[in-house]
């Protein structure tokens, strides 16, 4: 029997709504977001999904679209798994500014870099910025290596994969129902190790907010095969 595990990007927030660039900015769900949590707890229901377990990362997007999620299938009372580890990659210095007007200011090549390339890093923080992560009670567990000044899509691959082995894959064995709810790049970070794409693959891959991705893995964790829900 195939094992089954749900990813699900968060619904659109607050920031998305106004084009901005988010990262570890915890803001809000939009009304829309929040419409849209509803909308993938139920397409579920429809397609009769349970679950015994969720992960979600420690951003409150993510949080609440679980939440809304599992309150739509009347499951809110299983256990649910918070981590850093899951969270939005740190996009640095561009987080909070508005996309359209960085392209306006550095150029369209050079932002799409910043967005997709694996390898690229956005500006950094500083320290004494106020979106340095060691400045908030959430990361007080995390070393001083684990504070990101900015981050690319390879470093975000390589903080969600320890938690992917080390909490979900052990409830993934035990033939558990899992639920990830998450973030477009951390997703993309999860989706780049289990389908094995490459760099190039992983780049045009966009995942939609709020919309439940189903795959099928067989005993060894390898994918059988995966859609989206309708």
């Amino acid at each position: 029997m195939a094992l089954k595990l749900v990813l699900l990007r968060h619904g659109e927030s607050v920031w998305n709504q106004e084009n901005r660039f988010t990262g570890w900015t915890d803001v809000d769900l939009s009304d829309k977001g929040v419409e849209q949590a509803r909308h993938a707890g139920q397409l579920l229901k429809k397609h009769n999904c349970t679950f015994d377990v969720g992960f979600t990362s420690v951003l409150k997007r993510s949080i609440k679209t679980l939440h809304n999620v599992l309150e739509e299938l009347d499951m809110l009372w299983i256990p649910v798994q918070k981590s850093w580890r899951l969270n939005e990659r740190f996009y640095g210095a561009l987080q909070g500014l508005n996309k359209q007007e960085t392209i306006d200011k550095y150029g369209e090549e050079q932002v799409h870099k910043w967005r997709r390339d694996p390898h690229e890093h956005p500006p950094a923080i500083t320290e004494d910025d106020e979106r340095f992560p060691g400045h908030y009670l959430r990361y007080n567990d995390l070393t001083y290596r684990e504070l990101p000044l900015t981050e690319n899509l390879s470093e975000t691959m390589d903080r969600a994969l320890p938690f992917w082995h080390e909490s979900i894959v052990p409830a993934l064995r035990q033939e558990q129902k899992v639920i990830i709810c998450a973030h477009g790049n951390s997703l993309r970070a999860l989706v780049q190790y289990i389908d094995n794409l490459t760099d190039e693959q992983v780049t045009e891959l966009d995942i939609p907010t709020g919309v439940p991705w189903v795959y099928e893995l067989d005993d060894r964790l390898n994918q059988v095969r995966h859609y989206y829900l309708e």
